[in-house]
């Protein structure tokens, strides 16, 4: 039984309140706070001119700030305290605080503490953004007032008191947000565990512990989905208080979602044909899969085949973006790393026409041209790093003996355009750089709308 929302109210009315970071994701939180009738000071690296009209509105507000290199030196003498996800709970500012009686709390910790809604709570190290969104666009579909959040969409406490019982809860959760989570969830998914995020925790152990978080607390009522071709997750259903899921795209026997044959099925139900699916890869099959154990209760059979048939992937992630003249256009501009860009690649059919480059990580490009070529018809090349790209293709032209048909332009435009020149029916063109955006856009985010807009526009 979830807690009133009121207990809550009542709790925070005239407390001493610390709010440490002011990001996209504490800004609603501290206005909240504030409505709430809480003292508020918040904290954060960035000075006041940084900050602009956030700082101006803040003390417009009466909120307290704390600001600059030495921030944390200041968190003393408060009862409660909202953590940045980020934020490690052995730091010594929140000992400090925790020995003085402060309670510690996260956003999404209280979030799920009063959350009216059915849960469904996604982690893993690959796959999560896409599967949280798959069940999220699969409860729409099926007509529920439905909600996103957690890593992705927005922050969701300031809104606690619209959700109601019937609405759906979809949260993508990192390692860093389920590391002090000790709250149960309806339904936990884990898509996979590998080596992940371990410049921020002490070992991969600590990172496995904080994922498993998601379902430690459930109770026999839970439900628990996990990745049977893992080898980590599918051993979770040790510890698992409820009832445990497991999906494959190996495996067909004792599976209780897999693919076989061309199709994807749930509990022996023919859901759709791979082939059918928009976004591409076996990685997205599994992302299916686990979305769909995740919401078989709730979701017709008829709507996920819909679905799964016409969902165009989360922005900016092998997402389709158009077909102009039976040429497919994909914008995979999430890929800023030689891997990244391999996995990309193996999603397809078929070889394709790769555009990449970027900004000069000085990472080595062989394992791009090494493990990549086989997925290549023909490379467009641009940004600061084109001709190193370049340059580690060519070495495995000279190895293979081999000819990938190369072009070196000028811009992402210029990419576009070649793109669309030498492209014929049937063929697959994806931005997928292989680098990080800073010598030409601010954030991956920017390239890949870029991207968009210019394919759209081609005629």
């Amino acid at each position: 039984m979830k807690k009133n929302f009121d207990e809550f109210k009542e709790f925070i009315k005239g407390k001493k309140v610390a709010v440490v970071g002011i990001g996209v994701s504490n800004i609603p939180l501290i206005n909240f706070l504030v409505e709430l009738k809480a003292n508020v000071t918040a904290f954060d690296m960035k000075s006041e001119n940084e900050l602009g009209e956030v700082a101006e509105e803040f003390k417009k507000k009466n909120v307290k700030l704390e600001l600059g290199e030495n921030y944390l030196e200041a968190l003393t003498n408060f009862e409660v305290v909202f953590k940045t996800p980020s934020m490690r709970i052995d730091c010594e500012a929140l000992q400090r605080v925790a020995k003085e009686g402060a309670y510690i709390t996260s956003e999404m910790e209280e979030f799920v503490r009063y959350c009216k809604g059915k849960v469904f709570a996604v982690t893993g190290s690959d796959g999560k953004t896409t599967t949280t969104t798959i069940i999220s666009e699969l409860l729409k579909a099926e007509g529920y007032n439905t909600w996103v959040g957690g890593n992705i969409g927005t922050p969701l406490f300031a809104n606690i008191e619209e959700i109601k019982d019937d609405h759906k809860v979809v949260l993508e959760l990192s390692s860093f947000q389920l590391m002090t989570m000790d709250l149960p969830v309806e339904v936990a998914v884990v898509t996979n565990i590998t080596p992940n995020h371990l410049d921020m925790h002490k070992d991969m152990e600590e990172y496995v512990e904080a994922k498993k978080n998601i379902f430690k607390y459930q109770d026999e009522n839970g439900l628990l989905i996990i990745n049977d071709e893992n080898d980590i997750t599918k051993a979770l259903d040790k510890e698992a208080k409820g009832k445990v899921e497991r999906f494959s795209s190996k495996k067909v026997n004792n599976e209780d979602a897999y693919y076989d044959n061309g199709s994807l099925y749930v509990h022996g139900k023919e859901v759709c044909k791979k082939d059918d699916i928009i976004i591409k890869g076996m990685h997205n099959v599994e992302n299916f899969l686990a979305a769909f154990l995740a919401v078989e209760s709730d979701v017709k059979i008829e709507t996920m085949k819909s679905v799964a048939e016409s969902f165009g992937g989360v922005e900016h992630r092998c997402e389709f973006v158009r077909e102009l003249h039976g040429v497919k256009y994909y914008n995979d501009s999430i890929a800023s790393s030689p891997t990244r860009t391999v996995a990309g690649l193996r999603a397809f059919d078929e070889p394709v026409i790769l555009l990449a480059g970027g900004y000069d990580k000085k990472i080595p490009f062989a394992p791009l041209a090494e493990e990549g070529y086989k997925y290549i018809k023909a490379l467009i090349l641009f940004g600061l790093t084109k001709n190193k790209i370049e340059e580690a293709f060519k070495k495995v032209e000279e190895d293979k003996n081999i000819k990938i048909p190369t072009y070196v332009v000028n811009s992402l435009e210029e990419a576009v355009e070649k793109a669309k020149e030498i492209s014929k029916e049937g063929d697959k063109v994806t931005l997928s750089p292989a680098c990080a955006s800073f010598d030409m856009f601010k954030n991956f985010a920017i390239r890949g709308q870029v991207f968009k807009d210019l394919v759209n526009k081609l005629n």
